[in-house]
């Protein structure tokens, strides 16, 4: 298996049907129709931002604590990872929402294949901390959403999920996940610069193998 030493950004996507987009912008196409703007007749400006204040909703926080954080990321992603290395997507369908469970366990194995070939391995965030950038928020549709990252090294698990409320839990209704580098990228080495050998003088003289002649010596008169 490959784990956290693969070195490229391989994006891993499920999702419901009719969810179209990937990433960010994926998870909040859900939101578009409840933040399309609707024409009106036109109105003093006071009262346009009145009803603007009042037919607006936004992002909430989600009363969950860490612990319940901490079962639902791993949960998603762990469920993910040992249906890839199984190739049974069985029960990664029936953890998702119903919405979720319109793909087929056949159809969720045919979306990771390429996936199932790279061999890839997130076993890895049973065992680290996530980091989280997006605390667990109740968008204004009810889904919870949340981001983050799995701090590894030398590459780092990056993940975003959205969970649908079904029989008073949250199921998996989205998920996208990416590897990318983790920690900073020290520059290569520099190699020193070798000189040009036009550039050098002549070569040193060799040790010269004539025989001198010995000098006489004169006795030292006491």
């Amino acid at each position: 298996m490959r784990g956290l030493g693969l070195q490229h950004s391989v994006p891993l996507q499920w999702r419901a049907p009719g969810w179209r987009t990937s990433g960010a912008r994926g998870f909040l196409a859900a939101l578009a129709i409840a933040l399309m703007a609707v024409a009106v007749p036109a109105q003093p400006a006071h009262a346009q931002a009145k009803e603007k204040r009042v037919g607006q909703k936004t992002a909430r926080p989600a009363g969950i604590d860490r612990n319940g954080v901490l079962i639902l990321i791993r949960g998603a992603l762990l469920a993910l990872d040992q249906a890839n290395k199984t190739g049974n997507y069985t029960v990664l369908r029936d953890l998702g929402s119903p919405n979720f469970q319109a793909n087929s366990a056949a159809g969720l194995g045919d979306i990771f294949a390429n996936h199932r070939k790279q061999a890839l391995d997130f076993g890895a965030v049973a065992v680290l901390e996530p980091q989280l950038t997006l605390l667990p928020q109740i968008e204004p549709n009810g889904m919870l959403h949340m981001a983050g990252f799995f701090p590894s090294v030398p590459l780092q698990v990056n993940f975003e999920l959205l969970f649908e409320p079904a029989d008073r839990q949250w199921k998996i209704y989205g998920v996208s996940v990416n590897l990318t580098s983790g920690g900073p990228q020290a520059p290569d080495t520099p190699v020193a610069e070798q000189p040009n050998p036009a550039d050098a003088g002549p070569p040193p003289e060799g040790p010269s193998m004539a025989v001198q002649p010995k000098k006489e010596t004169k006795p030292v008169k006491p």
